[in-house]
């Protein structure tokens, strides 16, 4: 993360990575997803997911511990980070928009930012990975920039106005990039508006020593995990957690 990427998540609270897979990388996910003949996805958000595809082929376990996004895991999280769950979502024409959500305001443990003595701090902190573009006109990822230091509750009035309120931004996001964001931001899903479909795999991480969910993650039977992958399964706990940089 250079100095003007941590600039930019500081102050918006997400960041967009430009380029991350190559057309080629993009195109065998999209594949391998095809190959799984998933049900046509649901216009409801919790109907527009899917789930288990780290067992389906090594090309998803290695975006658990990409070389290019793991020196930002490890600015925004610091070591020890843990895979805390993950999932896909997948979106055709009409699907509904994902009410804005998150905020830290009241206080939520699991979700936090904080800066201190030069560093920042972070709870749930997602990477989606984008399969198929998404932004203005399209829909997909949208956020209130700036929200995630926001001390006091976002407004009904922006809520109910979603991305139709000047607050709320939605980034494009291309085809092969990846958005990084804290879950202490207030953020939502814009309507599905593109004739082709949505697709983002969502690999959420937390800080060593807790976990979000009530069930941990598992790791996948059917693929052979490297070391530093295995170590992101490892339940939450703080004292003498192994590093996943250990190597630097």
């Amino acid at each position: 993360m250079n100095e003007e990427e941590r600039y930019l998540f500081d102050l918006r609270g997400y960041l967009v990575i430009e380029e991350v897979l190559s057309p080629g990388e993009v195109e065998n996910l999209n594949r391998l997803i095809d190959g799984q003949g998933l049900p046509e996805p649901q216009l409801d958000t919790m109907g527009a997911r899917f789930g288990g595809f780290l067992g389906w082929d090594e090309a998803f376990c290695s975006l658990l511990d990409h070389e290019r996004i793991m020196p930002y895991l490890k600015t925004i999280l610091g070591d020890g980070f843990r895979l805390d769950h993950y999932y896909g979502i997948y979106m055709r024409a009409g699907t509904e928009q994902l009410r804005l959500h998150g905020g830290a305001t009241p206080y939520d443990p699991p979700e936090f930012y904080h800066y201190n003595n030069g560093q920042m701090f972070n709870g749930l902190t997602v990477v989606s990975w984008n399969l198929t573009a998404t932004g203005p006109g399209l829909g997909g990822f949208c956020a209130v920039p700036g929200s995630h230091k926001a001390n006091f509750p976002c407004p009904d009035g922006i809520r109910t106005a979603h991305d139709a309120h000047e607050a709320v931004a939605i980034p494009d996001a291309p085809a092969g990039s990846v958005v990084i964001f804290t879950e202490a931001l207030t953020h939502g899903t814009v309507a599905w508006s593109a004739e082709f479909h949505r697709r983002s795999l969502l690999y959420k991480y937390s800080p060593g020593q807790q976990s979000w969910s009530a069930k941990y993650a598992q790791a996948p039977q059917t693929v052979e995990l490297t070391a530093r992958q295995k170590l992101l399964f490892e339940r939450p706990y703080f004292n003498s957690r192994p590093s996943l940089f250990g190597d630097e």
